[in-house]
């Protein structure tokens, strides 16, 4: 009994020499190195007629997550996190303690105004 089979048995679908020929002519690139500050060296590949201007001065380093950037001696520093602030913390950036009481007490007036419940004193 004969098998049948395929006669490309074991190889991938597109697989062969690869080149020129078969996958088109590459576009000319240039490889720009950026360094954190601890040292690691990113590779990244632009497009040799793109214009200075628009291939980045500062990446995100993939190996330690810090801002990577062009100068090896000089590497950008870790930008300074603020940490998460809630409203009512905004809100007392704006306002002062006593702006907050006045505030308070006139949504408060209101509020018994339209329950009925509003004294005449203050």
């Amino acid at each position: 009994m004969v098998s049948g089979g395929s006669a490309i048995r074991g190889s991938r679908v597109g697989s062969g020499p690869m080149g020129e020929q078969d996958r088109g002519i590459h576009a000319e690139r240039v490889a720009i190195s950026y360094w954190d500050a601890l040292g690691n060296e990113t590779v990244r590949y632009f497009a040799a007629n793109l214009p200075d201007e628009e291939i980045p001065e500062v990446i995100d380093s993939p190996q330690s997550g810090l801002p990577a950037g062009r100068d090896k001696d000089n590497p950008p520093a870790m930008q300074k996190n603020e940490p998460y602030k809630t409203h009512l913390a905004y809100v007392k950036e704006r306002r002062t303690d006593e702006e907050a009481k006045q505030i308070l007490d006139e949504a408060l007036q209101k509020l018994r105004e339209r329950r009925g419940t509003a004294s005449s004193t203050k």
